[in-house]
């Protein structure tokens, strides 16, 4: 069993079950925030965990206020935009987009040759108020640069942003500062992690169970943790059949208000008025919004 360098476990808010349902054209995903139970945990905004078959995905849709990172467990997806950007998020990689002032883009996860789903997670994170008017803008983080730590033969920990095991891995990704750990715990194992004190914190579980302290916390669940403590603490005790996979994610809290709806993120409703009118008349930081249809998303189409 590996040390744990958390001297104050943080206690658990709440824990759920993610809602499945119906997103993009054809898609299925788990929501884990951004739900009636959770709207929000500042400065995360929602949580989905996606599978997505053949001739399904999120053809073109804009966003506005916001920064997403998508991270891919399974799969490739295709995204394009309409500043002409495109590219490939590939099985174990990150892409951060700032949606900042205004951007419309599609995301089409690729088949696979075995048809099976494509599968990984987005997290939309808030901007501060000061740079919702940035200009769009992304930032890969390719698996082979994400470092791996194996404190015991039963854990292995990616630091694809903060630190853990004394490895320090803080990327300059979003405009908010999140750290984001992925786990693998075998029968066995004890994992730990320390957190920055005083960010929001939670876990959601991917695939398997684990126990926090003596609660158990099963597959797609989300469990949110207090702000107080300095770290969080996952074991599998050794009868248990199945390795648990979980995402361990924390962020700096913004002091701002949080308003919403659909895509478009703000600190006021006014805010949310204007964006719908600059998406519609296709002004300020919409402009090549108007006429832009991706050619990604036209393989669904019909």
């Amino acid at each position: 069993m590996s040390m744990s360098s958390v001297l104050k476990p943080r206690a658990i808010a709440q824990v759920f079950l993610a809602v499945e349902k119906a997103e993009g054209k054809g898609a299925r995903v788990r929501r884990a925030m951004g739900i009636p139970k959770l709207r929000n945990f500042p400065p995360f905004l929602m949580l989905d965990h996606f599978s997505v078959g053949p001739k399904a995905g999120f053809p073109d849709h804009p966003h506005r206020g916001q920064e997403t990172i998508t991270y891919m467990l399974h799969g490739q997806v295709d995204h394009e935009d309409f500043t002409g950007s495109s590219g490939t998020i590939d099985e174990g990689d990150l892409q951060f987009m700032t949606a900042g002032r205004g951007i419309m883009h599609a995301e089409m996860p690729r088949p696979q040759a075995d048809g099976s789903s494509v599968e990984g997670i987005q997290l939309w994170v808030d901007l501060p108020e000061k740079l919702k008017n940035v200009e769009p803008r992304y930032r890969d983080l390719r698996k082979d640069e994400i470092p791996i730590v194996r404190p015991s033969d039963k854990v292995e920990v990616k630091v694809i942003s903060g630190k853990s095991y004394g490895i320090d891995s803080v990327q300059d990704l979003a405009y908010t500062p999140v750290w984001m750990i992925d786990a693998s715990i075998k029968p066995g194992g004890f994992f730990s992690q320390e957190l920055p004190i005083g960010w929001n914190a939670f876990t959601y579980i991917l695939k398997g169970e684990a126990l926090y302290g003596t609660s158990k916390v099963k597959q797609y669940q989300m469990m949110v943790f207090d702000r107080e403590g300095d770290g969080v603490e996952f074991s599998v005790p050794e009868e248990y059949k199945d390795d648990a996979h979980i995402i361990v994610v924390a962020g700096q809290i913004l002091d701002q208000p949080i308003v919403q709806y659909g895509p478009f993120v703000a600190t006021s409703l006014e805010d949310i008025h204007q964006a719908f009118a600059d998406f519609q008349s296709g002004t300020n930081g919409f402009e090549r919004a108007l006429h832009w249809e991706s050619k990604i998303a036209k393989t669904i189409k019909g």
